[in-house]
């Protein structure tokens, strides 16, 4: 497996020398600047490989080739879009970067409550705090119908901490809850977070699955015509949020989207944080059922509450098993080199707050020594597996 790191351009904290220093050797980023459905031109890719590259480094992976989301509504004329994106695809196969991650979720991408939950060791994570989403969802945004989603217990605590916040409590939820949106990317206040999710008003999961099919028909043709790996991540937490449907959330989805277009070029980024915040799925037996479409891998892990609270626990540990997932990865990896294929790059996602982090100012969940701890963590598992299978 190719180890990579995502890294957001230029603008971001940490350097591809440290990511150089850290072992990884490939680089998952994107041109963020460039606006959704825009194309993005052969020249900023090869300005981007360049940077990469004079730092002894290669870019693996795109995350993310954004959707525009009027394709996710299939709201008004969409050829423009499709067109662009096909366009985007084409380059990015000229300059050889074939490995594109991307999603489906509606609005907004991973969404947390809490972007510094602090752990016994004394390090922080990210969690997502049922209760406090409840009361950003049912009491502040107010969205019609929300508290019935919610159970008793939950709405209590959801309006003691409303009742008892201050504005300034209120305004940085808001902002921890926009924090998924990755880049330079608008964030939305409250009555523009409403408008956005008016579009979606009549927007079930039928119709999103109908919707999302018709982007890999319209796309995945080319992306085979090129090479290319086209692969969703999963959605993060795999639950509905705000009222909007989410259709990558569990075994399932998966195998209606791998089914939806067959294609060796429509593929899954197999994120085992996003699955795993689902007790409904059982990570290793979707890795072992899904790795012939597993394009990328996200490894991180989660701890689940009762209540649907999770945060994010270190690589291994939490409720799901990695070693057993790595296990799975590591078999149809091995398959691959045999038959002459690229072996699946993964990257150590989100990290803890670790030493020094504290004093970087990096994108939530992207800390330097954090990550690099999950790596090593994962490293070892793998350089272990792996000589069990050579013996």
């Amino acid at each position: 497996m190719e180890e990579t790191w995502r890294w957001f351009g230029p603008a971001d904290n940490v350097r591809l020398d440290e990511i150089r220093q850290t072992g990884a050797t490939g680089v998952v980023t994107a041109l963020h600047e460039i606006p959704y459905g825009e194309i993005w031109p052969v020249s900023a890719i090869e300005e981007r490989q360049k940077l990469i590259a004079e730092a002894g480094l290669v870019w693996s992976v795109v995350e993310s080739l954004p959707i525009h989301e009027a394709i996710k509504i299939n709201e008004g004329p969409l050829d423009r879009y499709f067109d662009n994106y096909r366009a985007s695809l084409r380059n990015l196969a000229a300059c050889g970067v074939r490995t594109i991650c991307y999603n489906f979720m509606p609005v907004l991408d991973w969404t947390r409550t809490n972007l510094s939950f602090r752990l016994p060791n004394g390090a922080s994570a990210l969690r997502f705090d049922a209760p406090l989403y409840a009361a950003f969802d049912c009491l502040m945004l107010q969205r019609p119908g929300a508290e019935a989603e919610q159970n008793d217990e939950v709405m209590a605590a959801a309006r003691a901490w409303h009742d008892s916040a201050s504005e300034s409590d209120k305004a940085q939820l808001l902002a921890t809850i926009m924090a998924g949106l990755p880049g330079a990317f608008d964030r939305y206040d409250l009555p523009g977070l409403r408008r956005m999710l008016e579009r979606y008003r009549g927007v079930d999961v039928a119709t999103l699955r109908a919707n999302y099919t018709r982007f890999l028909k319209e796309v995945v043709p080319t992306a085979e015509e090129h090479g290319l790996r086209l692969c969703v991540h999963p959605d993060d937490p795999p639950r509905p949020l705000l009222g909007l449907p989410r259709i990558v959330s569990s075994a399932d989805d998966l195998a209606f989207i791998v089914n939806a277009v067959p294609s060796p070029a429509n593929g899954i980024t197999f994120c085992t944080g996003s699955l795993g915040a689902g007790p409904q799925n059982d990570v290793p037996a979707m890795a072992r059922r899904f790795a012939r479409h597993v394009h990328f891998a996200h490894l991180r892990n989660t701890s689940r509450e009762a209540d649907g609270s999770f945060y994010e626990a270190d690589h291994l540990g939490g409720d799901t098993d990695m070693i057993a997932v790595i296990d799975a990865l590591l078999e149809e990896d091995s398959r691959r080199r045999a038959e002459g294929a690229a072996p699946i790059p993964f990257r150590p996602d989100h990290g803890h707050v670790l030493l020094s982090d504290a004093a970087r100012k990096t994108h939530p969940g992207y800390t330097l020594i954090g990550r690099m701890k999950g790596l090593a963590e994962l490293r070892g598992v793998i350089a272990a597996l792996s000589r069990r299978r050579a013996a």
